[in-house]
């Protein structure tokens, strides 16, 4: 059974840089899609980028676009989210998360509901 661990987060100035790190208890190489989601303080949930199985191909949502950027080492078991350009509306609780699917990992990647696995919260918090 995995299980991820999330560590990273921080506080920081706008315009600065944090990484977020989460580690996989189990072996997830080529088994788990994975992805990192933010809940900001009276918002729903959001996905905010995903990656492929193997790590080739990885998807982000807009607002985060050419900013973040998310890695995984199949051999360490890691996921990892570089954010650069921090904004205040950056400010939120993360969360990294894994899941099996049959499909391409990006079909349905912003859906928290296909996540079967999820780290515990790791505070971001831009000023």
């Amino acid at each position: 059974h995995v299980q991820l661990v999330e560590s990273g987060g921080g506080s920081v100035q706008a315009g600065g840089s944090l990484r977020l790190s989460c580690a996989a208890s189990g072996n997830i190489a080529s088994s788990y899609c994975m992805g990192w989601f933010r809940q900001a303080p009276g918002k729903e949930r959001e996905g905010v980028a995903a990656i492929s199985f193997g790590g080739g191909s990885r998807y982000y949502s807009d607002s985060v676009k050419g900013r973040f950027g998310i890695s995984r080492d199949n051999v360490q078991n890691t996921l990892t989210l570089q954010m650069n350009s921090l904004r205040p509306e950056d400010t939120a609780m993360y969360y990294c998360a894994a899941r099996r699917t049959q499909h391409p990992c990006e079909i349905n990647w912003t859906l928290e509901g296909a996540y079967q696995i999820w780290g515990q919260v790791t505070q971001v918090t831009v000023s």
